[in-house]
């Protein structure tokens, strides 16, 4: 690079800094007339610089950026390997495709298989199970860690039973000792989904780390965001060879955008009927897709990559202030609680209306969002009584009576970063009021 591009670049990026501070000053917040947000992005001027730096290079492929974010995140994780895609339901879709692939030999999943998963969450762990033509096998869940009942692992498992995909329920861990156990006793594949739980550790081991495979997304409304954007993670080179072909067209060849011969041998290959020496770079062995980010969106990643510990820190610690700050309301409310032997890193605050309660989750979820703060409920309830479910083969491997429970009566309030002690103050008064005015309702 010349010195005189070296300093146009400088120049540029100093203005982004300035912009940055002018287009998005810091807000206060008004009770009742600011909103308190469900999620968010928290950044500042170091993502915006990287953004326009990697711009800069017009290399809109994954490049630079996104082998560096590859590397860091997998060190901060603790794994070996870590391969970015353009979503965290791509990581899904992708995890689960690579499982099919032939170069697994007799542990292939194949049309026909069963892979136990919950029926309380979100779609996109279940739906590439279903679109690999395998069978999910729905299990319950336990209240309040609103994890896998670890109980009904065995009574789900059947002669087809050849993985488990499981997530940790907004971000606090499963029972890992109990899932992982099963998955060994019966040589089953485990994909942990860790979307919602980067930075949670159960036994003081970060979750991402026990499965064979593991996916996150870095949507915004995570733990930390590219716009869009996910991952795999994987101990095993050759599941992450699997999981970069399948990402990338099915193509046989690894290697990276804009390089050639990596193997050391690109025109010396003879693989299925085609001609010895056909170009490797145009061999393909599975059924693939183009799933890569672009360098941009990982140049984002690499910035929030550095706020990540304080991040979850500060979800940690939201979470804290406000089951403290509940605690006098458990005659109507069922709070949460961290799986044991875990240290969540929490997604959200979820929270469950009592049978006994004089109001119902429609009014508590009605109260809170007039006062500008935003609820979710906790994803897709029972899955299996959702429309898109209602002619797929699936089975139900014992009663679903908590699953039902999440979809009758729990919602979640945000913890992310970007709420601030005032709005958690709000927060918790607004709750207080949720049975004064039920009452005045009567």
């Amino acid at each position: 690079m010349t010195q005189r591009k070296q300093e146009l670049r400088r120049q540029i990026l100093d203005l982004v800094g300035e912009y940055c501070a002018e287009a998005f000053p810091p807000r206060g917040f008004v009770a009742g007339e600011s909103a308190v947000p469900i999620s968010g992005k928290v950044f500042d001027a170091a993502e915006m610089r990287l953004l326009v730096d990697s711009s800069l290079d017009f290399w809109l492929t994954t490049g630079r950026f996104a082998a560096q974010f590859e590397k860091e995140f997998a060190r901060w994780l603790g794994i070996r390997e870590c391969v970015l895609v353009n979503s965290g339901s791509s990581a899904n879709l992708v995890a689960v495709a690579a499982l099919t692939s032939p170069k697994l030999g007799d542990r292939r999943l194949q049309p026909g298989d069963e892979v136990i998963t919950l029926a309380a969450g979100f779609p996109t762990t279940v739906n590439p199970i279903v679109q690999h033509n395998l069978v999910p096998v729905f299990i319950d869940v336990t209240v309040p860690t609103y994890n896998v009942d670890a109980t009904q692992l065995e009574a789900a498992l059947s002669p087809r039973t050849r993985a488990l995909f499981l997530a940790h329920t907004l971000g606090n861990p499963f029972d890992l000792d109990a899932v992982k156990a099963f998955a060994a006793r019966h040589d089953l594949w485990l994909i942990e989904d860790i979307c919602d739980a980067v930075g949670a550790t159960y036994r003081g081991r970060k979750v991402g780390t026990f499965g064979d495979l593991a996916t996150t997304s870095f949507y915004p409304a995570h733990h930390i965001t590219m716009g869009e954007g996910g991952s795999v993670l994987m101990e095993q080179p050759l599941l992450r060879t699997l999981v970069e072909s399948f990402r990338d067209w099915g193509r046989d060849c690894w290697c990276a955008p804009g390089k050639d011969n990596t193997c050391g041998k690109r025109f010396d290959w003879q693989l299925g009927e085609l001609p010895c020496g056909y170009d490797h770079k145009y061999t393909y062995s599975h059924i693939g897709y183009n799933l890569k980010l672009t360098d941009m969106q990982a140049a984002v990643g690499v910035a929030q990559l550095q706020k990540l510990d304080g991040f979850i820190e500060a979800r940690q610690r939201n979470f804290a202030l406000l089951r403290e700050g509940l605690r006098d309301l458990e005659e109507f409310f069922v709070l949460p609680e961290a799986t044991a032997g875990a240290e969540p890193s929490w997604f959200g605050f979820p929270i469950a209306v009592r049978a006994g309660a004089p109001f119902t989750r429609h009014r508590a979820i009605h109260e809170l969002e007039k006062r500008k703060i935003a609820t979710r409920l906790l994803f897709g309830g029972n899955l299996v009584r959702q429309p898109a479910y209602q002619n797929v083969a699936y089975r139900i491997a014992g009663p679903l009576t908590n699953t039902d429970f999440v979809m009758d009566r729990v919602f979640w309030v945000g913890v992310y970063p970007g709420i601030t002690p005032a709005m958690l103050e709000y927060v918790l008064d607004s709750f207080h009021a949720i049975p004064q005015a039920a009452q005045a309702a009567i």
